[in-house]
C-alpha cells in the first residue's frame, strides 16, 4: 500500500471529498444557479436572434426603398431629358418659323422696292421724255407741223370718247 504513502494521493482524495460535500449540501443551488445563467443566456440569444432578424427586414426595406427612389430619379432624369428635346425640337420649329416669315418679310420687301425704283424710274424717263420732246418741238416744230399734230390729238380723242 504504497500509494497511502503518497502526498498526491492524500490531495486528490481530499479534493473529491469535498467536491462531494459541497455537491451534497450545495448541489441543487449550484445547478440552479447554473440553470437560471443558461435561461438568461438562452433568453438573450433569442434577443439577439430577433434584433438579428428585425434588422435584416429593416436593411431589406431599406434596400427596396433606394432601389424604388434610384428608379423614380432616373425615370425623372428621362422625362427631363424627353422634356428638352421636346423644348428644343420646338424652339427649331419656332426659329424656322419666324425665319422663314423674316425671309417672306425681305423678299416682299425687295419685290416693293424693285417696284418703287421701276416706278421712279418710269417717271424719271417720262420726264426726260417730255423734256427732250418739249425742246426738240420748241427747236424744230413750225407752225404748219404744230397745227397738222394739234388737229390728228383732236382726232384721236374724238374718236376714243365715240
Amino acid at each position: 500500500m504504497e500509494f497511502l504513502k503518497d502526498e498526491y494521493f492524500w490531495y486528490t482524495l481530499s479534493f473529491l471529498v469535498f467536491v462531494g460535500i459541497l455537491f451534497k449540501f450545495g448541489g441543487k443551488s449550484f445547478l440552479g444557479f447554473l440553470d437560471n445563467r443558461i435561461d438568461t443566456i438562452r433568453k438573450e440569444i433569442e434577443t439577439a436572434e430577433t434584433l438579428r432578424i428585425e434588422a435584416q427586414e429593416l436593411l431589406a426595406q431599406y434596400q427596396r426603398k433606394q432601389k424604388d427612389a434610384e428608379k423614380e430619379a432616373n425615370l425623372i432624369i428621362e422625362n427631363a431629358k424627353a422634356h428638352a428635346k421636346q423644348i428644343q425640337k420646338d424652339a427649331d420649329t419656332d426659329l424656322k418659323a419666324m425665319m422663314a416669315r423674316k425671309e417672306t418679310q425681305l423678299k416682299e420687301r425687295l419685290k416693293r422696292m424693285e417696284n418703287d425704283a421701276r416706278q421712279e424710274m418710269r417717271a424719271y424717263a417720262a420726264e426726260l421724255a417730255t423734256q427732250a420732246t418739249s425742246e426738240i418741238i420748241i427747236h424744230n416744230l413750225d407752225k404748219k407741223t404744230a397745227d397738222d399734230l394739234i388737229e390728228q390729238s383732236i382726232g384721236n380723242v374724238a374718236k376714243r370718247l365715240n
